[in-house]
């Protein structure tokens, strides 16, 4: 099986496994313990990891907030923002082309009598400029926009918009799944008050991820409602005992993704730019491209195979090839992305994501390509 679908899931890299194995057999301790060996030496694990996630983003280790995944990241941003500065100014701005566990949630706030509103983007999927500025007039309470789209790669100027709403007073969220580890993510700016991410999507394993949760510019750790109630782990943010093999697994993928961040961007360019190359070569009166081919997340490449159908194409290849139409959350439904970019239908349901990770090789892109020729 040769694997194309990397914004959905990566491979863990096998330094990770090793890094996680003692932790699953020798240390087994609760890092919430005290005193004897096994639970210190848990605890000076997570922490250790904690330190190595927060490189990432030039951040401070105690900003960053372990949690299963950025989708419930998300969830605890989002909810626990507007429960604790929603006040008399109870609205919430998203961007149309958010992930699901983004635009989920907003649509929860709806049903709670919240004002939620939907910023337009332009034909790229980029946030357009002049609603974005109409949405800051309004100063909501929050303002979430993807620092890269899951689906095309397109990437937002998360730092100028961040900038723009600390101006007004209002907080700034991003969901950085996408782009950690395929771009340089540091220095993170405070103005970015809130991050999501997920381990698995940079060789690390499933179910651990991380919410960036910035301190004020006097170092006071900014007051959240936490989504988990409990014992108080995780800085009162998210109780729950913690996953410390996947902690452990999720900062050594942190660790490995920093080391070689240039050489993996730079790899990822090679790769897509040899894909779109030949699918062009090979196709050119049926292939046209969605998105930005430019100013985006290198690897993630969305293209349309005209009069043909998205489902039964993935069908065909799926004994060799893993590929996707879009979203792994979202994969019962067409593509709201790529109708919020003003595709047709027929259109979205002929547009197949194929996604690239550093592991993936010039030879299985020919290969691909050449099988797609037969069929």
């Amino acid at each position: 099986m040769i694997y194309f679908d990397n914004s959905a899931t990566t491979k863990i890299d096998p330094r990770v496994v090793d890094a996680m194995l003692p932790y699953l057999y020798e240390e087994y301790g609760n890092p919430s313990s005290k005193y004897y060996s096994l639970a210190m030496h848990a605890k000076d694990a997570v922490e250790a990891s904690r330190a190595q996630v927060a490189k990432l983003f030039g951040c401070d280790s105690d900003e960053v907030i372990f949690t299963s995944g950025a989708t419930e990241s998300n969830n605890l941003i989002l909810k626990g923002v507007m429960e604790t500065y929603g006040g008399k100014k109870h609205s919430l701005a998203v961007s149309k082309v958010e992930h699901s566990s983004i635009l989920e949630v907003a649509g929860y706030m709806e049903q709670r009598g919240m004002e939620v509103m939907y910023i337009n983007v332009d034909s790229y999927g980029r946030v357009d400029e002049t609603a974005l500025a109409a949405t800051l007039d309004i100063e909501p309470v929050l303002v979430s926009v993807q620092w890269g789209n899951n689906e095309t790669g397109v990437l937002n100027d998360i730092r100028s918009m961040a900038k723009r709403c600390e101006e007004r007073g209002i907080l700034f969220h991003t969901d950085a799944t996408q782009v950690v580890g395929k771009l340089e993510t540091s220095p993170l700016e405070r103005s970015v008050r809130f991050l999501s991410l997920s381990a698995h999507k940079l060789h690390g394993p499933k179910g651990i991820g991380a919410a960036i949760i910035r301190k004020d510019e006097l170092g006071i750790k900014t007051k959240l409602a936490p989504l988990i109630h409990g014992g108080g782990q995780e800085y009162n943010y998210r109780s729950g005992t913690l996953s410390v093999h996947n902690i452990v697994g999720f900062g050594k993928a942190a660790e490995l993704a920093l080391l070689r961040q240039e050489e993996i961007t730079i790899r990822l360019q090679e790769l897509e730019e040899h894909l779109r190359h030949k699918l062009v070569e090979l196709f050119p009166d049926i292939v046209r491209f969605n998105g930005d081919v430019t100013n985006k997340i290198p690897g993630i490449v969305n293209v349309q195979f005209r009069g043909t159908n998205n489902e039964l194409l993935i069908k065909k290849l799926s004994d060799r090839y893993a590929l996707s139409t879009g979203s792994a959350c979202s994969s019962s439904k067409p593509s709201h992305v790529l109708h919020s970019i003003g595709l047709t239908l027929n259109e979205i349901r002929s547009s197949v994501r194929i996604s690239l990770s550093h592991m993936n090789t010039i030879e299985e892109i020919d290969s691909f390509c050449a099988f797609l020729t037969a069929k």
